[in-house]
C-alpha cells in the first residue's frame, strides 16, 4: 500500500493557502503509485504537524474528502485513511463518504505516551461507530505505534493480542521507532508467534533491499522510501515504486499470503 502524504491542509500551521496545489500534488503521487503497481493507497494528513491527540477540525475532514474524491477520479485503486494523530471516527467517516476500504488507527487499545501527550485507545467507541457508518471498513491498528512509548510495562505480545482479540482489529501494524525507520524483524516473528492467524502489516522503513527480512508479513504500508531520493517531503518516484513491487513479487509464497 502506498502512503499519500498530503501537504498541509487548511487550519494547520504550514497551510499555504491553495487546495488546488494540495490536490495537484496528491493526484500526482497517486498516479505515480498506480504506475508503479501498488495495490492500494492510504491517505493521511501528514503535513498537518503538530498533530492533535484528539479529534481533528472539520476543515481537515472536509479537505481530505475533497482530495480523496480527486484521487479516486484519477486512479482506480482502493483507498483508506489515517487521520493523524488518532482520529478514528474522522477516518471512518471519510471511508463512508469516499468509498474507503480501511482505516489505520495509531492507538486502538491501551495508552501511549507520544509527542502529542497521552493518547488512549477507544476500541469500544470506534467499533460501534464503524457499525453505524462504515460497517465494511477494515480496521488496521498499530501495535506499540512509532513516535511513542507504552504507558506501563506492556509487552509487544500482550499489546498485539489485546489489539487483535479484544480490540477486534482486522490487521495489526508493526513499525519502527519513527517515520521511515525500519521495524525490528525479530518483532515481526514475535508477533506472528503470539497472534497466529492474524493479518500482520509492516508500517515503516520498507525498501527493496530489506523487504526479504519481513517476508512473514501479509502486506506493507510504504511511503518515505518511494519518494525521490528517499526523502519523505519529495514527490513519489514511480521507478522506486516499481523496484519495490518487483521485490515483493519475488518473495516466497509465505510472504504473499
Amino acid at each position: 500500500m502506498g502512503v499519500l502524504h498530503l501537504r498541509p491542509l487548511p487550519g494547520s500551521p504550514r497551510w499555504a493557502g491553495s487546495m488546488e496545489e494540495v490536490i495537484r500534488a496528491a493526484v500526482a503521487d497517486a498516479r505515480a503509485y498506480a504506475e508503479g503497481g501498488v495495490d492500494a493507497l492510504c491517505i493521511e494528513n501528514f503535513g498537518d504537524i503538530p498533530f492533535s491527540r484528539g479529534p481533528v477540525g472539520p476543515e481537515t475532514v472536509a479537505a481530505m474528502a475533497v482530495v480523496a474524491a480527486a484521487v479516486c477520479e484519477a486512479v482506480s485503486l482502493p483507498i483508506g485513511f489515517n487521520v493523524l494523530r488518532n482520529d478514528a471516527r474522522a477516518a471512518l467517516a471519510l471511508c463512508a463518504a469516499c468509498g474507503g476500504s480501511f482505516v489505520r488507527i495509531n492507538v486502538h487499545v491501551g495508552a501511549m505516551l507520544t509527542d502529542q501527550g497521552l493518547i488512549e485507545g477507544d476500541a469500544h467507541g470506534t467499533l460501534r461507530y464503524r457499525r453505524s457508518v462504515a460497517p465494511d471498513t477494515a480496521i488496521w491498528a498499530d501495535v506499540l505505534v512509532k513516535h511513542a512509548v507504552p504507558l506501563g510495562n506492556w509487552s509487544l505480545e500482550i499489546a498485539a493480542w489485546d489489539t487483535w482479540k479484544r480490540g477486534l482489529a482486522d490487521a495489526l501494524i508493526l513499525s519502527g521507532p519513527a517515520t521511515s525507520q525500519p521495524a525490528d524483524p525479530e518483532e515481526l516473528r514475535r508477533l506472528r508467534a503470539a497472534c497466529p492467524g492474524a493479518r500482520i502489516l509492516v508500517g515503516s522503513g520498507i525498501t527493496p533491499q530489506n523487504l526479504g527480512q519481513y517476508a512473514e508479513a501479509d502486506g506493507y504500508l510504504v511511503g518515505s522510501s518511494l519518494k525521490e531520493d528517499g526523502q519523505v517531503e519529495r514527490p513519489v518516484d514511480p521507478q522506486r515504486v516499481r523496484a519495490l513491487v518487483e521485490a515483493f513479487r519475488s518473495l516466497p509464497p509465505l510472504g504473499r499470503r
